[in-house]
């Protein structure tokens, strides 16, 4: 039979004739052609022209473990596959960005992986291509076998249980949809079948998904759970575990489920699976705890696209809480109302609040937040990246993971309480290398958060009220905690804390970029008044925001 890697080429197709691979094997029948490319035009219409990252080679990378595999320069550079090959060049990515140069090769070496990245730096492509690669080189093995007696046992198709090979989890509903679209992009032309389940959604629309087979499947855990208590999944065969986000996956939320899905079912154990990390953010707690879920591991830091290359220019300005309201008028009339802007807040309340404010105001506006339906937050988030509705007010939910293309300002409405937060919000703006902006209301409320928030502006070369520094060193202080070390240092959204515990030595080092000083930042003009008339142009940003392989199913 022809194998899962033939490809025939068509010369009428001129995107064909780029990439050098077109459709499916000679066995599909030619009615099946349309629905091939249009399948390919829904899966990669939207795609960027290629995550560019040529100018920021000089971002500081570190990989500290036993025996670091050499990190790749291209995708040429390591063994993938015709299939991963040729959905990466209709992706258009043309070269890899530094956290996929390590995490890639890394993980084909079957190493486990904690892996620390600004979002936005292509890590979802960094454990989707080296992971979809390696199902395609191994095949399905036992798990095939599984689904099939599975499927003998409970006496029809319709009832089978179904054992993926692969499980992503995630926090939230919204990232769990975009790593399923990310993985429908990577199987393209596969018989691997990715699925997704979260909650939410109509559980019984998602276990008919199941049923139609699942070999890479995206979950939140609450719904894992519930899935794997009614029978629908198992776990038995999982030879690949990724937690996204990963810092919150363990926090002590999520750790219980999390420990429910990994360690007290049948999930295979460390050593045996390959287990991979990935977040912008791992404190030294959350790297101590996640050591039971890892064996032998390699800590990849990748340096904070945000410090280095300055693209998310970071403000500070003090508000009173009843100033609030009119400095975010001030803000959004000087940035345009056009400006795709995203004003993260602390409480639900207070994100239907402040849209119902904005909307009276004038402003096209929608919002975000736990107590939405699944339905509407997909209705919020399309109305936003389409541009319909150009604010998002949200809270923590739209903090992490989140896609959202061309977002220009994002507004600290409210100060989270610990600074990881922090970093994966202003994470929105400054994505795939464009510019970004990220303005934050401090008042007394915020005190628990000025030394690290004072650090994170020092650290990016950002310039820094006066009114904060002194905040700083009168809490410093007053803080039985005035001699830990700096969380972000050089850098880096989190260092491996091994280095100091253990003394392990560094597996691979990148070039360290020396970033741009502020220039056009002197002074602390324009938060007296509320005046923005010039505080948002390009003297001050830099741009302006005014307007033959195993054919593994063996047919």
């Amino acid at each position: 039979m022809i194998g899962f890697y033939s490809f025939k080429f068509r010369h009428s197709d001129k995107l064909s004739q780029e990439i050098a691979a077109v459709t499916l094997s000679n066995k599909v029948p030619e009615h099946s052609t349309n629905l091939c490319c249009s399948l390919r035009s829904e899966l990669f219409s939207g795609s960027n022209t290629g995550i560019n990252f040529e100018k920021y080679d000089d971002i500081p990378v570190e990989a500290t473990g036993q025996n670091c595999p050499q990190h790749i320069e291209s995708f040429q550079d390591v063994d993938m596959g015709e299939i991963i090959m040729g959905n990466i060049a209709l992706s258009r990515y043309t070269r890899p960005t530094p956290v996929q140069k390590y995490a890639i090769p890394i993980i084909k070496s079957k190493r486990d992986l904690m892996a620390c990245a600004q979002t936005g730096s292509g890590k979802t492509a960094a454990f989707l291509l080296p992971v979809l690669s390696q199902i395609y080189t191994d095949g399905p093995g036992e798990a095939l076998n599984a689904a099939k007696a599975s499927g003998q046992e409970n006496g029809k198709y319709g009832r089978r249980k179904q054992y993926p090979i692969s499980l992503v989890l995630a926090p939230t509903r919204e990232l769990a949809l975009q790593i399923y679209d990310e993985a429908r992009k990577f199987s393209y032309r596969s018989r691997v079948r990715p699925c997704v389940v979260y909650g939410g959604a109509d559980i019984g629309q998602q276990i008919r998904d199941l049923e139609r087979g699942c070999h890479l499947l995206v979950a939140t855990p609450g719904r894992l759970v519930d899935m794997m208590e009614r029978g629908k999944i198992g776990l038995d065969y999982c030879n690949y575990l990724v937690l996204d986000e990963a810092d919150r996956m363990l926090d002590m939320g999520f750790e219980p489920q999390i420990r429910r899905i990994v360690e007290q079912d049948t999930m295979p154990p460390k050593g045996i699976r390959q287990t991979m990390m990935f977040s912008a953010t791992f404190p030294k707690e959350i790297q101590i705890l996640a050591r039971d879920f890892l064996e032998d591991y390699i800590f990849l830091a990748v340096g904070r696209v945000g410090s280095t290359s300055e693209n998310i220019t970071q403000k500070v300005v003090w508000v009173e809480e009843s100033d609030k309201r009119s400095f975010l008028l001030d803000l959004l009339s000087a940035t345009g109302k056009d400006s795709l802007t995203l004003v993260f807040v602390e409480t639900k309340k207070g994100a239907d609040a402040l849209e119902d404010f904005l909307y009276r105001e004038g402003y096209a506006c929608t919002s975000i937040h736990g107590d939405r339906s699944q339905r509407d937050r997909e209705e919020a988030l399309n109305q936003f990246r389409s541009g319909k509705c150009p604010i998002l007010v949200a809270t923590a939910v739209a903090a992490r993971g989140l896609d959202i293309s061309n977002v220009k300002h994002v507004i600290n409405f409210d100060l989270p309480s610990d600074i990881e937060e922090y970093v994966h919000r202003i994470g929105r703006t400054g994505r795939v290398g464009n510019l970004g902006l990220a303005t934050s209301f401090f008042n007394d409320k915020n005190g628990n958060i000025t030394k690290d928030l004072l650090d994170i502006l020092v650290e990016a070369k950002q310039e820094v009220p006066s009114w904060l520094e002194s905040l700083a060193y009168e809490h410093q202080h007053k803080s039985s905690n005035r001699g830990r070390s700096k969380r972000f240092s050089g850098g880096f959204g989190a260092r491996d804390y091994r280095q100091t515990a253990a003394g392990v030595n560094a597996g691979g080092f990148g070039g360290r970029g020396g970033g741009r000083s502020q220039a056009g930042h002197g002074g602390n003009r324009a938060f007296g008044g509320g005046g923005f008339s010039n505080f948002y142009t390009s003297d001050g940003y830099g741009g302006n925001y005014s307007h033959s392989q195993v054919d593994w199913w063996g047919n």
